[in-house]
């Protein structure tokens, strides 16, 4: 068992930024999201105020201005609970004829012997009314508490015209937007580190139980122009190393995985090798069919056998959906025989048999006898068989391929699969197969950054 690497270990920083950029359209969504549900509550729970004002002056006869505003200051204080009084909130209400709605306040300006005096209200209207009854009316609650002071109007109240205040939500909705997208970028970047799987190869070779076959680079899938369909473009089925689309780069590095399975497998006099993953749209089947090429390139006499009777791809990587061959299924069932199924692929050089369709039960297919059998006649005939298979966290199917091959490799995608069950797919292949050839690390970038805004690819 390799050594386990902590979390700041493995805390690939640059790769959680990537991630960010990679969905950075969750980004957007979370935020805009945030916005509209700021805007809505904001307009449904936003009561308007509307402000009337007036602003009055306190003149204390026979003081000189020091003393008067000393004065002022200390009176104001009296104004307010006057003007804040139930007293003349009543006395208000009988003025007017109704029931008074909203707030007065009284203040000082600082420095001087002016005060404003303020009612807001839901209404222009009783705003305006409420202001001009507390001034008519004020008077009959303080009485001759200032009998040398005198307070005058200086501006008269008029109908506010707009409202005075605004609902919270939507005067800070661009805040809760923006603190949005960052906890959205956060959480991303927070999954991408917590989540156990393999984010590099220094990550591969510390965390994996296996050696490591190759490392497949990142490969964006090309689309082509569709012949009279005025300027719409198709998806190429895969990426083969045969296919003039695919880089160098790409290429080389399938064809030496490839060679090194071969060496292993001329060391050990093995002929079966399953290719198999933990997780679906891993690139198993691409991978597979890549092997099967390199190994025809080497004047080998090879073998492609889709095995996956839930959900066979190779046919789809091979653009075969119009042709009429017999499936794997039809072989194991009798209803044809493997020489009358199989074909020689005239542009790959190896040999296939694959299956065009999937099957309810595919244990009933590959139960008993007639799938060693049917290997063991295929090798005969073939240097090399290789077997696509289905994930094996989806069902047993792998398993039980496991117990016919000679070795098997499992590929393994950058930060799809846990790397306890990728680890425990390989104790399975060493209880069932007895060997195992090691993980092909598929779709890898050589560095977050530099790839940001690029895809992957899968089968």
């Amino acid at each position: 068992m390799r050594e386990r690497t902590t979390f700041i270990d493995r805390a690939d920083f640059r790769g959680a930024c990537f991630q960010i950029i990679k969905n950075w359209w969750i980004v957007l969504c979370w935020a805009i999201a945030v916005f509209l549900a700021a805007t809505a509550v904001g307009t449904i729970q936003y009561q308007p105020m509307y402000t009337a004002s007036s602003t009055l002056v306190i003149r204390v006869m026979g003081a000189d201005a020091y003393t008067s505003l000393s004065q002022t200051t200390q009176m104001t204080a009296v104004y307010r609970e006057i003007f804040q009084s139930e007293a003349l909130r009543n006395l208000v209400s009988q003025s007017i004829g109704e029931e008074v709605e909203g707030t007065i306040s009284c203040s000082q300006i600082a420095e001087t012997n002016l005060l404003v005096l303020s009612t807001s209200s839901p209404t222009p209207r009783q705003a305006y009314l409420f202001i001009q009854a507390a001034l008519q009316n004020y008077e009959n609650v303080t009485g001759y508490v200032f009998s040398d002071a005198v307070l005058e109007v200086v501006q008269e109240p008029t109908v506010p015209e707009t409202p005075s205040n605004q609902s919270f939500f939507i005067a800070h909705r661009l805040n809760f937007t923006i603190l949005a997208g960052v906890v959205a970028a956060v959480l991303i970047a927070l999954i991408y580190l917590i989540r156990f799987t393999v984010k590099s190869e220094k990550d591969a070779s510390s965390m994996l139980d296996g050696p490591i076959l190759g490392t497949i680079p990142f490969e964006q899938k090309h689309f082509l122009k569709k012949a009279g369909s005025h300027g719409s473009k198709v998806e190429i089925p895969a990426l083969l190393i045969n296919s003039p689309l695919v880089s160098m780069n790409f290429s080389e590095y399938s064809r030496r995985m490839a060679t090194r399975l071969e060496s292993h497998m001329i060391s050990k006099n093995y002929h079966v090798v399953l290719v198999c993953s933990v997780e679906e749209n891993e690139g198993k089947s691409t991978i597979a069919a890549n092997i099967a090429t390199t190994l025809s390139e080497h004047g080998q006499r090879v073998l492609l056998l889709d095995g996956d009777f839930r959900k066979p791809a190779q046919y789809k990587i091979f653009d075969e959906k119009d042709q009429q061959h017999s499936s794997l299924s039809d072989v194991l069932m009798g209803t044809v025989s493997w020489k009358q199924a199989i074909f020689r692929n005239e542009k790959t050089g190896f040999w296939q048999l694959f299956q065009y369709h999937p099957i309810a039960q595919p244990g009933s297919v590959m139960s008993g006898d007639r799938l060693s059998e049917l290997l063991k006649q295929l090798q005969k005939d073939m240097d090399y068989i290789v077997v696509d298979c289905s994930p094996v966290a989806v069902a047993a199917d792998a398993e039980i391929w496991m117990h016919h091959v000679d070795t098997a490799v499992v590929v393994v995608r950058q930060d799809t699969s846990d790397v306890r069950i990728i680890n425990d797919t390989v104790d399975l292949i060493w209880k069932s197969v007895k060997d195992f050839s090691g993980f092909v690390l598929n779709a890898f970038h050589k560095d977050p950054v530099q790839s940001a805004g690029r895809g992957y690819y899968a089968e």
